[in-house]
């Protein structure tokens, strides 16, 4: 099954601003680890960017799945970008 990364941004304050959401964010993605297509998410030490590797079907997949975050819902990620990727090792 084809591998996919995700850069994202995160918004300013991301520290304060993230509280509400927290919890359902990790929720969230403790399903998808569960479900296989979650490989690993986590952010920048710095808390400007977000990297994800994920397995899915298809980009669209990958998509949906970060576009139902309650991170990008509430504006915490403010940007983000997929690509398929090669794992060489």
């Amino acid at each position: 099954m084809p591998k996919y990364i995700m850069w994202g941004t995160y918004c300013q304050d991301v520290l304060e601003k993230r509280a509400p959401y927290r919890q359902a964010h990790l929720d969230g993605l403790a399903g998808q680890k569960a479900s296989g297509v979650l490989i690993t998410i986590g952010p920048t030490k710095d808390t400007t960017k977000v990297f994800g590797i994920y397995e899915a079907q298809d980009e669209a997949t990958v998509r949906k799945l970060i576009e139902a975050d309650p991170y990008w819902q509430n504006s915490i990620w403010t940007d983000y970008e997929v690509k398929e990727w090669v794992q060489a090792f």
